[in-house]
């Protein structure tokens, strides 16, 4: 049977009380999440009521709600529909697919700019923040080519990456600590002078004061103590967040337990790595390489 007001309002109350409130300014996926959320409420309509009305589970709903997951197609312009929004969904929807930056990044950068300290490990291709402009743009027209990018994304991506390089060159420049898969440094993006000025801009900031690289050698094999590109953040009231992605977004991982371990894990690597001074040997016997290439 139908609830009766009291129930109805007790039973919003409830999920009132046990929901996790979400930041709309993290994310656009939490964005579109708390104005669903909000559309549905003054409809005082409930997870599972709507659902009804829209042919969609409760349970899909939350997820949507709570930024887990995005909505598809057909259900944002049925809630727009239903919950009288004037397409609100449905535009939030087209903000999120058409995003320059994947999903979780934006809040990352945030924390990155304000961070005292960044510890970073990547495989297969140099991190932003230690890009020459040349390297970035072969990397960014690769994906115009393939066609999962435009120019003006790209454009955007550019423009953004080199705000955040700025950083380093501040006064209250954070430490850095890097280390690089070797694959980062024998895959050509750009070609071979292209690759010249990266290694040897990767040699110039090594050389900074408040700046550690190493490079993890390709006969770890298996016992590379991590096997995902990985970022650790220190903050100025000192808590270390972790930041790492799929192809398809950014995940922030504030868990304490699970950031230790990934402390862990990178200060393994740190010493299963190559020293400074053998790592910078390696980078100039590749660039060598590259050097004798374009000869």
């Amino acid at each position: 049977g139908s609830l009766g007001t009291d129930e109805l309002a007790w039973v919003q109350l409830r999920s009132s009380m046990n929901r996790r409130e979400l930041d709309p300014a993290s994310s656009p996926s939490a964005a579109l999440g708390v104005q669903l959320r909000r559309s549905r409420e003054s409809r005082a309509l409930t997870q599972a009521q709507l659902g009804e009305l829209i042919r969609f589970s409760a349970s899909y709903i939350s997820r949507i709600e709570r930024g887990v997951e995005p909505p598809s197609r057909r259900l944002a312009q049925e809630a727009d529909r239903v919950l009288e929004t004037g397409g609100t969904i449905e535009l939030m929807l087209d903000q999120l697919e058409h995003s320059v930056l994947i999903e979780g990044f934006p809040e990352f950068a945030e924390h990155e700019s304000r961070a005292s300290a960044i510890r970073l490990f990547e495989i297969g291709v140099i991190p932003g923040l230690l890009q020459v402009q040349s390297y970035a743009e072969a990397y960014e027209m690769a994906a115009v080519r393939q066609g999962n990018s435009t120019p003006a994304q790209a454009a955007e991506r550019l423009t953004f990456l080199k705000s955040r390089q700025g950083r380093l060159a501040d006064a209250q420049s954070p430490s850095v600590q890097v280390v690089l898969d070797a694959t980062c440094l024998l895959r050509p993006i750009g070609g071979a002078e292209v690759m010249i000025e990266q290694l040897l801009h990767l040699e110039a900031m090594a050389s900074r004061p408040a700046v550690i690289l190493q490079v993890a050698p390709l006969d770890l094999g298996e016992d590379r103590p991590l096997n995902y590109p990985l970022v650790l953040l220190t903050l100025p009231d000192r808590r270390t967040i972790g930041y790492t992605e799929t192809l398809q977004r950014g995940y922030l991982e504030r868990d304490a337990e699970t950031v230790g371990r990934w402390v862990s894990s990178y200060d393994r690597l740190q010493v299963e790595a190559l020293s400074q001074r053998a790592s910078l040997a390696f980078i100039r016997r590749v660039r060598k390489d590259f050097e004798d290439h374009v000869r």
